[in-house]
Protein backbone atom coordinates (compact mmCIF):
# COMPACT_ATOMS: atom_id res chain seq x y z
CA UNK A 1 0.00 0.00 0.00
CA UNK A 2 2.89 2.49 -0.19
CA UNK A 3 2.15 5.17 -2.08
CA UNK A 4 4.62 8.20 -2.54
CA UNK A 5 2.73 10.11 -5.86
CA UNK A 6 1.02 12.30 -3.36
CA UNK A 7 2.47 15.55 -1.72
CA UNK A 8 4.32 14.66 1.55
CA UNK A 9 1.84 15.37 4.82
CA UNK A 10 3.83 17.81 7.70
CA UNK A 11 5.67 15.88 9.75
CA UNK A 12 4.62 14.60 13.66
CA UNK A 13 7.14 14.38 16.41
CA UNK A 14 5.66 11.56 18.23
CA UNK A 15 7.53 7.78 17.25
CA UNK A 16 3.75 6.32 17.83
CA UNK A 17 0.21 8.08 16.89
CA UNK A 18 -2.14 6.08 18.55
CA UNK A 19 -5.66 6.68 16.51
CA UNK A 20 -9.07 6.45 19.83
CA UNK A 21 -9.02 7.75 22.77
CA UNK A 22 -11.25 5.00 24.89
CA UNK A 23 -10.15 3.17 27.64
CA UNK A 24 -8.07 0.58 25.04
CA UNK A 25 -6.57 3.91 23.27
CA UNK A 26 -5.81 5.81 26.17
CA UNK A 27 -4.06 3.19 28.39
CA UNK A 28 -2.21 2.21 25.30
CA UNK A 29 -0.77 5.69 25.27
CA UNK A 30 0.07 6.26 28.56
CA UNK A 31 2.01 2.30 28.52
CA UNK A 32 3.73 3.67 25.24
CA UNK A 33 5.05 7.01 26.97
CA UNK A 34 6.56 5.11 29.71
CA UNK A 35 8.63 2.94 27.40
CA UNK A 36 9.81 6.10 26.60
CA UNK A 37 8.22 6.64 23.24
CA UNK A 38 6.43 9.82 21.80
CA UNK A 39 2.89 9.84 21.31
CA UNK A 40 0.19 11.02 20.01
CA UNK A 41 -3.79 10.31 20.60
CA UNK A 42 -6.15 11.00 18.08
CA UNK A 43 -9.88 11.56 18.30
CA UNK A 44 -12.74 13.23 16.94
CA UNK A 45 -13.96 13.27 21.05
CA UNK A 46 -12.35 13.84 24.12
CA UNK A 47 -10.85 11.23 26.23
CA UNK A 48 -13.07 8.56 27.19
CA UNK A 49 -16.34 9.96 25.37
CA UNK A 50 -17.51 6.73 23.14
CA UNK A 51 -18.07 3.30 24.37
CA UNK A 52 -15.84 4.22 27.52
CA UNK A 53 -17.81 6.54 28.64
CA UNK A 54 -21.08 4.81 29.63
CA UNK A 55 -20.27 0.64 29.49
CA UNK A 56 -21.56 -1.39 33.00
CA UNK A 57 -17.99 -0.91 34.88
CA UNK A 58 -17.57 -4.28 35.51
CA UNK A 59 -14.22 -6.27 35.73
CA UNK A 60 -15.90 -9.27 33.86
CA UNK A 61 -12.64 -12.08 34.28
CA UNK A 62 -15.31 -14.12 34.60
CA UNK A 63 -16.73 -13.94 31.01
CA UNK A 64 -14.08 -16.39 29.26
CA UNK A 65 -16.75 -18.07 26.81
CA UNK A 66 -18.32 -16.40 23.23
CA UNK A 67 -20.24 -13.59 23.76
CA UNK A 68 -23.30 -16.50 22.11
CA UNK A 69 -23.55 -19.72 21.89
CA UNK A 70 -25.83 -21.90 19.71
CA UNK A 71 -29.44 -20.99 21.11
CA UNK A 72 -29.16 -17.67 19.58
CA UNK A 73 -30.79 -19.33 16.13
CA UNK A 74 -33.84 -19.67 18.27
CA UNK A 75 -33.85 -16.19 19.40
CA UNK A 76 -33.43 -14.25 15.87
CA UNK A 77 -36.79 -14.79 15.75
CA UNK A 78 -37.74 -12.93 18.35
CA UNK A 79 -35.02 -10.62 18.07
CA UNK A 80 -36.69 -9.21 15.02
CA UNK A 81 -39.87 -9.04 16.59
CA UNK A 82 -39.44 -7.96 20.13
CA UNK A 83 -37.82 -4.31 20.19
CA UNK A 84 -37.38 -4.23 23.94
CA UNK A 85 -35.98 -8.31 24.70
CA UNK A 86 -32.46 -8.74 25.69
CA UNK A 87 -31.14 -9.22 22.08
CA UNK A 88 -32.46 -7.42 19.20
CA UNK A 89 -31.79 -7.44 15.70
CA UNK A 90 -32.93 -4.21 13.51
CA UNK A 91 -34.62 -5.82 10.78
CA UNK A 92 -33.21 -3.40 8.06
CA UNK A 93 -29.86 -4.28 9.21
CA UNK A 94 -30.27 -7.94 9.07
CA UNK A 95 -28.71 -8.74 5.21
CA UNK A 96 -25.67 -6.95 6.91
CA UNK A 97 -25.61 -9.26 10.00
CA UNK A 98 -26.27 -12.47 8.49
CA UNK A 99 -22.62 -12.78 7.21
CA UNK A 100 -21.38 -12.29 10.47
CA UNK A 101 -23.95 -14.44 12.42
CA UNK A 102 -22.60 -17.34 10.38
CA UNK A 103 -19.34 -16.64 11.04
CA UNK A 104 -20.23 -16.64 14.52
CA UNK A 105 -22.00 -19.91 14.75
CA UNK A 106 -19.08 -21.35 12.92
CA UNK A 107 -16.66 -20.45 15.43
CA UNK A 108 -19.05 -22.46 18.36
CA UNK A 109 -17.63 -25.65 16.58
CA UNK A 110 -15.16 -27.76 19.15
CA UNK A 111 -12.10 -26.47 17.94
CA UNK A 112 -12.51 -22.53 17.69
CA UNK A 113 -14.92 -22.60 20.56
CA UNK A 114 -11.69 -24.27 22.76
CA UNK A 115 -9.59 -21.16 21.05
CA UNK A 116 -11.87 -18.26 22.04
CA UNK A 117 -12.05 -19.92 25.67
CA UNK A 118 -8.08 -20.17 25.77
CA UNK A 119 -7.63 -16.78 24.34
CA UNK A 120 -10.45 -15.00 26.40
CA UNK A 121 -8.79 -16.86 29.79
CA UNK A 122 -5.14 -15.65 29.30
CA UNK A 123 -6.57 -12.13 29.19
CA UNK A 124 -9.42 -12.30 31.87
CA UNK A 125 -6.68 -13.94 34.16
CA UNK A 126 -3.88 -11.35 34.09
CA UNK A 127 -6.31 -8.28 33.74
CA UNK A 128 -7.19 -7.09 37.37
CA UNK A 129 -3.53 -7.17 38.18
CA UNK A 130 -2.75 -4.83 35.53
CA UNK A 131 -5.13 -3.07 36.43
CA UNK A 132 -3.68 -2.53 39.91
CA UNK A 133 -0.94 -2.03 38.85
CA UNK A 134 -1.93 0.58 36.44
CA UNK A 135 -3.55 2.51 38.53
CA UNK A 136 -1.25 2.04 41.93
CA UNK A 137 1.40 3.80 39.52
CA UNK A 138 -1.08 7.02 39.25
CA UNK A 139 -2.29 7.05 42.63
CA UNK A 140 -5.71 6.28 42.25
CA UNK A 141 -6.33 2.84 43.25
CA UNK A 142 -9.52 3.85 44.93
CA UNK A 143 -10.95 3.57 40.99
CA UNK A 144 -11.09 -0.08 40.84
CA UNK A 145 -13.33 -1.67 43.66
CA UNK A 146 -11.97 -5.39 43.64
CA UNK A 147 -14.90 -7.22 45.37
CA UNK A 148 -16.03 -9.72 43.16
CA UNK A 149 -19.52 -10.00 41.82
CA UNK A 150 -23.09 -11.86 42.05
CA UNK A 151 -25.03 -13.45 39.41
CA UNK A 152 -28.70 -14.15 40.75
CA UNK A 153 -31.32 -16.39 39.91
CA UNK A 154 -35.17 -16.27 40.88
CA UNK A 155 -37.01 -18.86 39.61
CA UNK A 156 -36.71 -23.04 40.64
CA UNK A 157 -36.18 -24.41 37.17
CA UNK A 158 -33.01 -22.40 36.82
CA UNK A 159 -31.26 -23.86 39.60
CA UNK A 160 -30.00 -27.13 37.17
CA UNK A 161 -28.73 -24.79 34.44
CA UNK A 162 -26.99 -22.70 37.09
CA UNK A 163 -25.52 -25.37 38.35
CA UNK A 164 -24.32 -26.44 34.27
CA UNK A 165 -23.19 -23.09 34.49
CA UNK A 166 -21.13 -23.14 37.00
CA UNK A 167 -19.36 -26.58 36.40
CA UNK A 168 -18.43 -25.04 33.49
CA UNK A 169 -17.16 -21.89 34.91
CA UNK A 170 -15.09 -24.04 37.05
CA UNK A 171 -14.05 -26.40 34.26
CA UNK A 172 -12.52 -23.16 32.81
CA UNK A 173 -10.51 -22.03 35.63
CA UNK A 174 -12.93 -19.57 36.80
CA UNK A 175 -13.80 -19.23 40.65
CA UNK A 176 -17.31 -19.49 40.65
CA UNK A 177 -19.00 -19.90 44.74
CA UNK A 178 -21.89 -21.24 44.97
CA UNK A 179 -24.15 -19.39 46.93
CA UNK A 180 -27.52 -19.52 48.77
CA UNK A 181 -30.86 -17.10 49.44
CA UNK A 182 -29.07 -16.77 52.91
CA UNK A 183 -25.69 -15.91 51.94
CA UNK A 184 -27.27 -13.36 49.08
CA UNK A 185 -29.28 -11.62 51.85
CA UNK A 186 -26.18 -11.02 54.38
CA UNK A 187 -24.39 -9.74 51.36
CA UNK A 188 -26.87 -7.56 49.77
CA UNK A 189 -29.72 -7.15 51.93
CA UNK A 190 -31.23 -4.51 49.81
CA UNK A 191 -32.01 -7.87 47.63
CA UNK A 192 -35.74 -9.33 47.41
CA UNK A 193 -36.41 -12.18 49.75
CA UNK A 194 -37.42 -13.99 46.87
CA UNK A 195 -34.11 -14.52 45.52
CA UNK A 196 -33.01 -18.40 45.64
CA UNK A 197 -29.34 -17.99 45.12
CA UNK A 198 -26.79 -17.58 42.92
CA UNK A 199 -22.67 -17.58 42.02
CA UNK A 200 -20.17 -15.23 43.19
CA UNK A 201 -17.61 -14.31 41.18
CA UNK A 202 -14.20 -13.38 43.84
CA UNK A 203 -12.02 -12.54 41.37
CA UNK A 204 -13.71 -9.84 39.87
CA UNK A 205 -14.61 -6.13 40.15
CA UNK A 206 -16.04 -2.86 39.25
CA UNK A 207 -15.19 1.02 38.36
CA UNK A 208 -16.43 3.00 40.51
CA UNK A 209 -16.52 5.59 37.74
CA UNK A 210 -15.67 4.06 34.15
CA UNK A 211 -15.07 7.50 32.44
CA UNK A 212 -13.10 9.32 35.07
CA UNK A 213 -10.84 6.06 35.14
CA UNK A 214 -9.90 7.17 31.87
CA UNK A 215 -10.06 10.61 32.53
CA UNK A 216 -7.10 9.97 34.51
CA UNK A 217 -5.04 7.79 32.25
CA UNK A 218 -5.24 10.35 30.06
CA UNK A 219 -3.97 13.07 32.58
CA UNK A 220 -0.90 10.42 33.09
CA UNK A 221 -0.64 10.02 30.15
CA UNK A 222 -0.25 13.71 29.55
CA UNK A 223 2.32 13.94 32.20
CA UNK A 224 4.05 11.46 30.26
CA UNK A 225 4.51 13.99 27.37
CA UNK A 226 1.43 12.39 25.29
CA UNK A 227 -0.20 14.84 23.50
CA UNK A 228 -4.10 14.61 22.73
CA UNK A 229 -5.55 15.73 19.08
CA UNK A 230 -9.02 16.29 18.81
CA UNK A 231 -9.49 15.49 14.74
CA UNK A 232 -11.30 12.59 12.74
CA UNK A 233 -9.43 10.22 10.80
CA UNK A 234 -10.75 9.81 7.63
CA UNK A 235 -8.28 7.84 6.00
CA UNK A 236 -4.98 6.02 6.27
CA UNK A 237 -2.52 4.78 3.41
CA UNK A 238 1.48 3.63 4.25
CA UNK A 239 4.52 4.78 2.53
CA UNK A 240 8.14 4.28 3.05
CA UNK A 241 8.44 6.09 6.10
CA UNK A 242 5.59 4.80 8.17
CA UNK A 243 2.10 6.37 7.37
CA UNK A 244 0.02 9.09 6.42
CA UNK A 245 -3.18 9.74 8.12
CA UNK A 246 -6.18 11.64 6.07
CA UNK A 247 -7.23 13.68 9.13
CA UNK A 248 -10.69 16.82 9.68
CA UNK A 249 -7.41 18.94 9.78
CA UNK A 250 -5.41 17.64 6.94
CA UNK A 251 -2.85 15.05 6.49
CA UNK A 252 -0.64 13.73 9.44
CA UNK A 253 2.73 12.24 8.87
CA UNK A 254 3.32 9.22 11.59
CA UNK A 255 6.21 6.29 11.45
CA UNK A 256 4.16 4.31 12.94
CA UNK A 257 0.22 4.12 13.64
CA UNK A 258 -2.06 2.36 16.65
CA UNK A 259 -5.36 1.64 15.54
CA UNK A 260 -7.33 1.27 18.55
CA UNK A 261 -10.67 2.83 17.45
CA UNK A 262 -12.95 0.16 18.96
CA UNK A 263 -16.00 0.10 16.28
CA UNK A 264 -14.91 2.52 14.03
CA UNK A 265 -11.27 0.46 13.22
CA UNK A 266 -12.01 -1.78 10.21
CA UNK A 267 -11.72 0.88 7.31
CA UNK A 268 -8.31 2.26 8.99
CA UNK A 269 -7.62 -1.51 9.01
CA UNK A 270 -8.40 -2.38 5.92
CA UNK A 271 -6.73 1.02 4.19
CA UNK A 272 -3.58 0.32 5.86
CA UNK A 273 -3.44 -3.93 6.06
CA UNK A 274 -5.19 -4.76 3.35
CA UNK A 275 -6.83 -6.90 5.13
CA UNK A 276 -10.71 -6.73 5.65
CA UNK A 277 -11.94 -7.28 9.38
CA UNK A 278 -15.74 -9.01 10.15
CA UNK A 279 -15.97 -6.27 12.83
CA UNK A 280 -19.92 -5.59 13.84
CA UNK A 281 -21.34 -3.48 16.46
CA UNK A 282 -23.63 -4.69 19.59
CA UNK A 283 -25.18 -1.49 20.67
CA UNK A 284 -25.73 -1.32 24.48
CA UNK A 285 -27.68 1.06 26.76
CA UNK A 286 -27.68 1.72 30.15
CA UNK A 287 -29.44 3.77 32.57
CA UNK A 288 -28.32 5.53 35.59
CA UNK A 289 -29.85 6.37 38.52
CA UNK A 290 -28.59 9.14 40.80
CA UNK A 291 -30.26 8.91 43.58
CA UNK A 292 -29.48 5.49 44.52
CA UNK A 293 -26.05 4.67 46.36
CA UNK A 294 -25.60 2.12 49.08
CA UNK A 295 -28.47 -0.52 47.44
CA UNK A 296 -25.34 -2.65 46.15
CA UNK A 297 -21.50 -3.37 47.35
CA UNK A 298 -20.86 -5.05 44.10
CA UNK A 299 -21.96 -5.80 40.74
CA UNK A 300 -25.40 -8.05 40.44
CA UNK A 301 -26.65 -9.68 37.63
CA UNK A 302 -29.96 -11.35 36.79
CA UNK A 303 -29.67 -14.79 35.33
CA UNK A 304 -33.47 -14.59 33.82
CA UNK A 305 -33.19 -10.88 33.30
CA UNK A 306 -30.13 -10.26 31.52
CA UNK A 307 -28.54 -7.52 32.55
CA UNK A 308 -26.43 -5.78 35.29
CA UNK A 309 -26.24 -3.56 38.18
CA UNK A 310 -23.14 -2.00 39.55
CA UNK A 311 -22.70 0.62 42.18
CA UNK A 312 -20.96 3.56 41.07
CA UNK A 313 -19.34 7.06 42.87
CA UNK A 314 -22.94 8.89 40.93
CA UNK A 315 -25.25 6.72 41.75
CA UNK A 316 -26.77 2.65 40.62
CA UNK A 317 -26.18 1.83 36.99
CA UNK A 318 -28.26 -0.72 35.57
CA UNK A 319 -26.70 -1.98 31.83
CA UNK A 320 -27.46 -4.23 29.04
CA UNK A 321 -28.99 -5.73 26.26
CA UNK A 322 -27.22 -6.45 22.78
CA UNK A 323 -28.67 -4.19 19.90
CA UNK A 324 -27.22 -5.24 15.99
CA UNK A 325 -28.11 -2.85 13.91
CA UNK A 326 -25.18 -1.10 12.74
CA UNK A 327 -22.74 2.27 13.67
CA UNK A 328 -25.44 4.66 12.41
CA UNK A 329 -28.84 4.28 13.28
CA UNK A 330 -30.36 6.64 15.97
CA UNK A 331 -30.22 4.72 19.61
CA UNK A 332 -33.92 3.88 21.00
CA UNK A 333 -33.47 5.08 24.26
CA UNK A 334 -37.07 3.16 25.20
CA UNK A 335 -34.23 0.38 25.75
CA UNK A 336 -32.53 1.71 28.61
CA UNK A 337 -35.75 2.87 30.30
CA UNK A 338 -36.68 -1.02 30.05
CA UNK A 339 -33.80 -2.01 32.57
CA UNK A 340 -35.62 0.18 35.07
CA UNK A 341 -38.83 -1.91 34.58
CA UNK A 342 -36.42 -5.17 34.60
CA UNK A 343 -34.99 -4.13 38.15
CA UNK A 344 -38.72 -4.25 39.86
CA UNK A 345 -38.88 -7.38 41.89
CA UNK A 346 -35.15 -7.76 42.24
CA UNK A 347 -35.36 -5.14 45.50
CA UNK A 348 -37.19 -5.08 48.82
CA UNK A 349 -38.17 -1.64 47.63
CA UNK A 350 -37.82 -0.52 43.72
CA UNK A 351 -35.19 1.49 42.73
CA UNK A 352 -35.74 5.51 42.21
CA UNK A 353 -35.49 6.53 38.61
CA UNK A 354 -36.30 10.23 39.38
CA UNK A 355 -33.14 11.97 37.09
CA UNK A 356 -32.21 8.91 35.31
CA UNK A 357 -30.21 10.01 32.41
CA UNK A 358 -29.59 7.00 29.45
CA UNK A 359 -26.62 6.31 26.98
CA UNK A 360 -26.23 3.81 24.53
CA UNK A 361 -22.69 3.06 23.23
CA UNK A 362 -20.96 0.66 20.45
CA UNK A 363 -19.25 -2.49 21.34
CA UNK A 364 -17.07 -3.73 18.73
CA UNK A 365 -17.29 -7.53 18.31
CA UNK A 366 -15.42 -10.09 16.30
CA UNK A 367 -16.76 -13.29 14.90
CA UNK A 368 -14.63 -15.26 17.22
CA UNK A 369 -15.11 -12.86 19.74
CA UNK A 370 -11.82 -12.25 20.60
CA UNK A 371 -9.84 -8.73 20.10
CA UNK A 372 -7.17 -8.07 18.04
CA UNK A 373 -3.65 -7.04 19.65
CA UNK A 374 -1.03 -7.58 17.04
CA UNK A 375 2.01 -5.76 15.09
CA UNK A 376 1.55 -5.96 11.38
CA UNK A 377 3.60 -4.70 8.16
CA UNK A 378 6.69 -4.26 9.42
CA UNK A 379 6.14 -3.02 12.67
CA UNK A 380 4.60 0.04 11.04
CA UNK A 381 0.91 -0.70 12.48
CA UNK A 382 0.17 -1.84 15.85
CA UNK A 383 -3.94 -3.15 16.74
CA UNK A 384 -5.65 -3.13 19.49
CA UNK A 385 -9.29 -3.10 18.82
CA UNK A 386 -12.23 -5.58 18.70
CA UNK A 387 -12.64 -6.13 22.78
CA UNK A 388 -16.29 -6.32 22.55
CA UNK A 389 -17.55 -6.66 26.00
CA UNK A 390 -14.75 -6.70 27.66
CA UNK A 391 -12.69 -3.76 26.48
CA UNK A 392 -12.84 -2.05 30.39
CA UNK A 393 -11.69 -5.25 31.91
CA UNK A 394 -8.99 -5.98 29.10
CA UNK A 395 -7.12 -2.31 28.47
CA UNK A 396 -4.65 -2.22 31.27
CA UNK A 397 -3.34 -5.79 29.93
CA UNK A 398 -3.87 -4.52 26.21
CA UNK A 399 -1.62 -1.59 26.97
CA UNK A 400 1.00 -3.60 28.41
CA UNK A 401 1.21 -6.13 25.94
CA UNK A 402 1.12 -3.32 22.96
CA UNK A 403 3.66 -1.09 24.94
CA UNK A 404 6.02 -4.54 24.77
CA UNK A 405 5.16 -5.22 21.45
CA UNK A 406 6.13 -2.08 20.33
CA UNK A 407 9.55 -1.53 21.82
CA UNK A 408 11.59 -5.13 20.55
CA UNK A 409 11.93 -6.37 17.21
CA UNK A 410 8.84 -8.43 15.57
CA UNK A 411 10.89 -11.88 16.11
CA UNK A 412 10.88 -11.20 19.64
CA UNK A 413 7.23 -11.56 20.01
CA UNK A 414 7.59 -14.85 21.57
CA UNK A 415 9.67 -14.02 24.60
CA UNK A 416 8.76 -14.89 28.25
CA UNK A 417 7.68 -11.54 28.98
CA UNK A 418 4.60 -12.00 26.56
CA UNK A 419 2.57 -14.96 26.28
CA UNK A 420 1.67 -16.75 23.03
CA UNK A 421 -0.21 -13.92 20.87
CA UNK A 422 -0.86 -16.09 17.85
CA UNK A 423 -4.82 -16.03 18.81
CA UNK A 424 -5.05 -12.07 18.39
CA UNK A 425 -3.40 -11.69 15.14
CA UNK A 426 -4.75 -9.92 12.57
CA UNK A 427 -3.77 -12.42 9.82
CA UNK A 428 -6.42 -14.96 11.09
CA UNK A 429 -8.80 -13.14 9.14
CA UNK A 430 -7.29 -14.22 5.83
CA UNK A 431 -8.85 -17.12 5.79
CA UNK A 432 -12.38 -17.32 5.07
CA UNK A 433 -14.75 -17.79 7.20
CA UNK A 434 -12.67 -17.25 10.69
Amino acid sequence: MSDSSHTEAPSDDADIVVVGAGIIGTSCALALARQGLRVTVIDAQEPGHGASYGNAGHLATEQVSPIADLSILKQIPAMLINPMGPLRLDWKYLPRALPWFTRLLLNLRSAPFQRTVAGLRTLNEASLGAWERTLASMGCGELLQARGSLLVYERRETHTPLETLRKRWLQQGVDADLWSAHALQDAAPALSDHLLGGIYFPKTGHFIDPHLVVCRLAEAAKACGVRFVQQQVRHGRLNEKGAVLITSQGPLNARRVLIACGAHSAALVSQLTGISVPLDTERGYHLMLPHEHGRLPFPVTSLERKFIMTPMQGGLRLAGTVEFAGLHRPPRMDRAWQLHRLSQGLFRQDLDARDATTWMGLRPSLPDSLPVIDQVCDGRVLLAFGHQHLGLTQAAITAEWIAQLAVRPMASIASQALPDLSAYRLDRFRKPWL
